[in-house]
């Protein structure tokens, strides 16, 4: 009876190291977590080809999104070379779509941003271009996701915003990583647009909220 214990316990052993092992080495050794922030408020906006675009259309979709204007002479190019990246990683995906807002919609009409999608290599059906009432843009920036964007006649370009992407889950949440290569850290929350480190992270978390 005895053997037969032994053998039973080093069975149930077995199991659960090629169940649970990788995962903890996973967790240790590279493992991410993301961290869930508020849920994004309700928009309405027009894109590129002028049609209505609201959070509907991005319902059991994840999203990443930006704001920027295009005539922005500064970082908006880079973010958008970058997001083309990402745009390419996930190319054909229908459960992947990009939001990108202009903050400067006065200028920035349909038509003006269907020209700039198209210079920019802006391909995916589900990349939007979004204008509106300018209210309502800095009402979604400032309250909506917390990144700031205004107008200074002081800086080049003449509005001010930050060069960070958010990350949007399938059920309309703000999501980011806290765990990097199993070293905790403080939650990033939004993704440098600018840097390639934190592109690649933004690429991996898009692939894990995909398998949610």
């Amino acid at each position: 009876m005895k053997k037969n214990s032994y053998v039973a316990i080093a069975f149930i052993v077995l199991v659960f190291g090629i169940y649970a092992v990788p995962k903890i080495v996973e967790r240790v050794f590279g493992g991410t977590e993301l961290l869930k922030f508020e849920k994004v408020p309700p928009f309405e906006f027009t894109n590129q080809d002028n049609q209505i675009v609201s959070n509907s259309n991005f319902e059991n979709k994840v999203y990443v999104v930006e704001f920027f204007f295009t005539s922005c002479p500064t970082i908006c190019p880079k973010m958008n070379e970058n997001m083309v990246k990402i745009q390419n990683e996930f190319y054909g995906n229908p459960a992947f779509g990009i939001v990108s807002v202009s903050i400067d919609p006065e200028r920035d009409s349909p038509e003006v941003l269907k020209a700039y999608a198209a210079e920019k290599g802006a391909t995916l059906k589900n990349w939007h271009f979004l204008t509106g009432d300018k209210a309502d843009v800095y009402s979604f920036s400032n309250d909506g996701f917390k990144l700031y964007a205004g107008e200074n006649k002081d800086v080049e370009g003449g509005f001010e915003h930050s060069g960070l992407f958010a990350l949007i889950d399938k059920n309309g949440y703000i999501r980011s990583r806290t765990v990097v290569n199993g070293e905790i850290e403080n939650p990033i929350k939004f993704y440098d647009g600018l840097d390639e480190k934190e592109i690649q992270w933004l690429k991996q978390d898009i692939k894990l909220l995909l398998k949610e």
